[in-house]
């Protein structure tokens, strides 16, 4: 039942362009160009554009998926850009020309499975079958590391790019756009997960190490404003987000403030060394000292003690049941109130050391006369203060 469900929420998140706006095709030097479908003409103007890379990458799930990797000579990372719902790359192409000259960096953009030209069919785990088989392509074919790497995930989008960013402790940055909590959180809006949902993002924000940039629309009226909220306060090291106020779903681009504010970040990620990263990181995971000892103001012994102070219940501070046979200074139990050193009996004075037959009575309120001086003492001498013939 959950996987027919499943299934079928999957065929309400994917809807690629039908028919593709590109086709992939094999010059005659071997280079793999795209060409438009209105137009007939390499969708970069020029075939020979060396700028452009395009790429067939295979995939584990057995899918051969088109991807373009724009180089940038003035680059120093790269941003690997999954895009959302009803789009493919030949309508994606001019909008990473303009990224990848205004952020200056390379950028690599992928069609899922079943998208453009790619093979296959649309799913979940396609498309994490998808970004991995990328990412591999990134480190074999152009030597990007996942230091140099900034995941850029835009709307349905924004499930493989957390699902890759939550296997990669040492990534750059992470840039999310219009994304969404969960599948079945847009399209029914509930407020609790089921085990058939899709794309749980909300659960692999918290996997994230490196810094979240959240980019979302106050009007998006496809996927609500709280959820890009909700990602923000759920990542382990947020960046300063960015609401766009009337912002819509598919609009963000046209809106000075995006790319201000996206430069803005790609200029501190590249600025944040390795060692201010760790340094980040450790801050994150420092944890409060715990001191070997404690004093318990509210404990009847008040002596210190080592943690936990009472064995019967593992309390500090037990003021119910408190008992420590390992303390150095522990006393017999009272047997007015069972209390060591309890403040308001007798048990707390010493005990007398004499050897006379009298003490052997061990009570703290009978009297007697001291043999030796005759001197009336109000309490029982062997539990007050000793005279001072003796």
């Amino acid at each position: 039942m959950g996987c027919c469900i499943s299934q079928l929420a999957a065929k309400f998140a994917f809807f690629p362009p039908s028919p593709a706006t590109y086709q992939v095709k094999k010059r005659d030097d071997g280079r793999l160009v795209a060409v438009s479908t209105t137009s007939s003409m390499p969708i970069s103007g020029a075939a020979d554009d060396s700028s452009l890379d395009v790429l067939l990458v295979d995939t584990k799930k057995g899918n051969k998926i088109v991807a373009f990797y724009l180089k940038n000579p003035y680059a120093k990372l790269t941003v690997l850009y999954s895009h959302g719902n009803a789009a493919d790359l030949g309508q994606l192409y001019d909008l990473f020309v303009q990224l990848k000259a205004n952020l200056r960096v390379n950028l690599m953009g992928y069609d899922y499975s079943g998208y453009g030209a790619s093979t296959g069919k649309p799913s979940e785990f396609d498309t994490y079958a998808d970004i991995e088989a990328v990412y591999d392509c990134l480190q074999t074919e152009y030597g990007i590391s996942q230091e140099d790497l900034i995941l850029y995930g835009q709307s349905v989008g924004s499930g493989p790019t957390l699902h890759l960013a939550a296997k990669l402790p040492r990534l750059r940055g992470v840039v999310l756009h219009s994304g969404i909590l969960s599948g079945l959180r847009v399209l029914c809006h509930a407020n609790f997960t089921f085990c058939f949902d899709i794309y749980k993002n909300l659960n692999k924000i918290q996997k994230v190490k490196s810094p979240v940039l959240v980019i979302h629309g106050t009007e998006d009226d496809v996927v609500s404003w709280l959820h890009g909220n909700g990602l923000w306060k759920m990542s382990r090291d947020p960046y300063e987000p960015l609401w766009i106020k009337g912002g819509g779903h598919c609009n963000l681009e046209l809106y000075p403030d995006y790319i201000r504010h996206l430069c803005r970040f790609i200029q501190e990620m590249e600025c944040m060394t390795t060692e201010i990263r760790l340094k980040k990181i450790k801050q994150t995971l420092r944890l409060p000292k715990r001191s070997d000892t404690t004093i318990s103001t509210n404990c009847c012994c008040q002596v210190k003690c080592r943690l936990p102070n009472c064995l019967n219940c593992s309390k500090v501070s037990c003021t119910k049941c408190c008992y420590w046979p390992k303390c150095p200074k522990w006393k017999p139990k009272c047997l007015v109130c069972w209390k060591p050193s309890c403040l308001g009996c007798s048990c707390t004075l010493p005990k007398c050391s004499c050897a006379c037959p009298e003490c052997s009575c061990a009570c703290p309120k009978c009297s007697f006369t001291c043999p030796k001086c005759s001197c009336a003492c109000p309490k029982c001498c062997c539990w007050s203060v000793k005279c001072s013939c003796w």
